[in-house]
This record gives structure tokens, sequence and C-alpha cells, in this order.
């Protein structure tokens, strides 16, 4: 073809104002700034029908849906499920928090690693209403766990975290507010975190990259170990298993919601700051399309059959609760917007409405401030 590029070429930008040449005579190609996206991406996105959501579905008996998406989902993790792979937990570091008694507990998540956790639990004879707490990501590998519980084992972390609590969390560590309030929490670091790193910011595509050509996933094996610390909750004397909820902020509320979606060892799910319609996310500027961190929420062909909320409905009629900041510049309001009209419906579906708890906070941004946790915790004391 003369005069323009060979037919077929895909073609890719990045950077503020740059622009695209013409791929065939008389068709212009849109500008894309901040991608990289590729030149075709609306086509693309036009073709996510999400077929396989509550609703969209053929399917109308809702059990008969949950499994099928359930399954849908498992299979895109490309992690084999690890269910009798033993937990041999072994405890070390205990010390009194103040109303609680604080562990470090190392146990197996799946058969390939053994994964160290903070462990808290209140004064008193139980059993108890338990939480498991997940991290954020937000680009910090030094700490992990550690930015949930403050790491009387660890000194040297002592300080980092307590700059990220007065970062995110209004000075707080969120897992010893949940122990004096009578909750079990458990929180582990996630792969490359903590006592499992720290990585680099620049090495999290190619360590992604690298699951994909062992015929495995990181964002999978993510998925499955939060899973299985669910599982673990179960299994203590200490908890009382009917009385489990997943709860976190940023990628941990990611977590959260997807950890429900996996497993019904969880009663309530309470997601802060990670909400949104897949669709409205892709757009230009969008901190997911820089690659690196999205690696840990990517499961390859998913979105061919299921969005975001889609796959947080699979938990329906259990409770759920997600806030989101007005003024969070990661998740743009319109996809807010289409995230909790989706969500609305399936719960509404289920006459369990009431259930689901949402808000968007206009003042504020990519936090989880002390205002907002008070409401989780008087969330949870009526939920669970």
């Amino acid at each position: 073809m003369t005069g323009g590029e060979p037919v077929g070429r895909p073609v890719f930008v990045a950077g503020t104002g740059a622009a695209l040449l013409t791929g065939r005579a008389g068709m212009a190609r849109a500008a894309v700034a901040d991608g990289p996206l590729p030149g075709f991406h609306p086509a693309l996105k036009d073709a996510l029908t999400f077929p396989l959501a509550w609703g969209n579905s053929p399917i109308r008996d809702f059990g008969t849906w949950r499994r099928a998406a359930r399954a849908k989902v498992e299979e895109m993790l490309l992690v084999d499920r690890e269910d009798a792979t033993p937990y041999a937990p072994e405890y070390q570091q205990r010390t009194d928090g103040g109303g609680y008694t604080g562990e470090l507990v190392t146990l197996s998540l799946t058969r390939h690693e053994r994964v160290r956790a903070a462990l808290l639990t209140p004064h008193g004879p139980g059993p108890f209403p338990a939480v498991l707490l997940l991290h954020d990501h937000g680009a910090k590998f030094d700490i992990g766990k550690e930015k949930l519980v403050r790491p009387w084992y660890d000194g040297a972390r002592l300080a980092s975290a307590r700059a990220w609590t007065e970062k995110y969390f209004s000075g707080r560590f969120v897992g010893d507010e949940l122990a004096r309030r009578g909750y079990v929490v458990l929180v582990a670091d996630a792969p490359g975190w903590g006592d499992r790193g720290p990585l680099a910011y620049d090495q999290q595509q190619a360590l992604a990259s690298n699951f994909y050509h062992l015929g495995s996933s990181l964002a999978g094996l993510m998925a499955r170990e939060d899973a299985r610390a669910a599982g673990f909750l179960t299994r203590l004397e200490r908890v009382d298993r009917r009385r489990i909820a997943a709860v976190g902020f940023s990628m941990g509320a990611f977590r959260a919601w997807q950890a429900a979606a996996l497993t019904d060892d969880l009663a309530a799910t309470a997601a802060v700051c990670w909400m949104t319609g897949l669709k409205e996310m892709t757009v230009p500027g969008n901190n997911t399309l820089r690659g690196q961190s999205s690696y840990y929420m990517l499961h390859p062909g998913l979105p061919r059959h299921l969005d975001f909320p889609d796959v947080a409905s699979i938990a329906a009629p259990r409770p759920m609760l997600f806030f989101d900041g007005g003024l969070d510049p990661l998740f743009p309001a319109d996809g807010i917007r289409v995230a909790h009209e989706k969500l609305r419906a399936v719960w509404r579906s289920r006459h369990a409405e009431e259930r689901l708890h949402l808000r968007t906070w206009p003042d504020l941004g990519h936090v989880f401030t002390d205002r907002m946790q008070d409401e989780v915790f008087t969330w949870l004391d009526h939920v669970l």
C-alpha cells in the first residue's frame, strides 16, 4: 500500500499530544494521550459486552449463575486451587497490644511458599468475629502488613509504617483499631511486599510476565492466597467462622471483593477506594494504563466475560460496603457511577438492597480516613 502503513500494522502512541498518521486512505485514527493505547482501542472496548454478567447471561437462576460466574473467574486466575495444602501454622513473637494480643504466624497459603502474617486477638474468651485485612499497593514495597498493623516485631519498619498511616489512615493502624473493637485480625504480605520483597516498582511487569511464561499468574496467585487466608481464619477456635469479613483499601479493596467472589468463608466485605467499570477506567491518563502496578489486578481474558462489579456481584446477597472518594484521581466518577448501578441492580434482584452500602465522599480523595474507618467499623458491628 503506497503512501500509508501496511494493512494490519498495529499503531500505538504514548505521550501527551502524540498523533497517529492515517492507517488507510481517508481513515484517520484519533490521537491518544498518555497511553499507550492501541489506535483501535475504541473498537476493542465496544466489543466488551460482559455476556456472563447477571442480567446479560441467559442463566436466570441466581445460584446457577453464581456457580458459572465463579467458575469462569477461577479459570482465568491460571492458578490451580490449593484446598488440600495444610496451613501448618507456626506462631512466634507475641506482644500485648493493650486489649489484644499480637502474634506473628507463618503458614502455607499455597504449596509453593510459607508466608508470614500478623494475627491480632482481643483479650477475652471468644470466639470473636474476624477481619481478613488486605493491604494496599501504593508502589511502596518495604512494608505490607505493616501498613495496617503496628510492627511491634520490627523497629526498622516502624517509622515507614507510621508515615504511611499518616498519609492514608489519619495516623491510625487499622488492624490495631479493629482488634481493640473485638475483632480477630489477620493481615499477610502479598507477593513482593514486606517479608516477601521488597520489589522495585519497575520490576512488577517483568515479574508478572515471568509468571505468564511459567503458565501461571501473579494476580491469580494473590487472589488464591487471599481466599485461602479467609479459610485459615475459619479454622481458628478463637474465631466465630460465621462472622468473618474482608476489609481493604485501594488494591486491598480490590482484593477484598475479589476474595468474597471466590469463597463463601467471608460473611461481609468492606472495600474502600477500588470499584469502577472497566471501560470507564480505561481512558487516556488513567493510572492503570501505565502497566506495572496493574498486573497485580489483571486476569487476561476475564473482561471478555465479566466487568469488575460483575465479579464482585458473585458475593451477592451477602453484605457489602463500597466507599469511594469524590476527588480520587484513580477512579473517574462515571466509572464509579456505572459500577454502583450494576451492583444495585444485582442486590435489588435478590431483594437485598439494604445489604449493599454505597457511598461517595465528595471531599475526599484516595484515602481511608478516620471518618471513613469509623463508619466501616460501625457497619461491621451491625452486619456481623
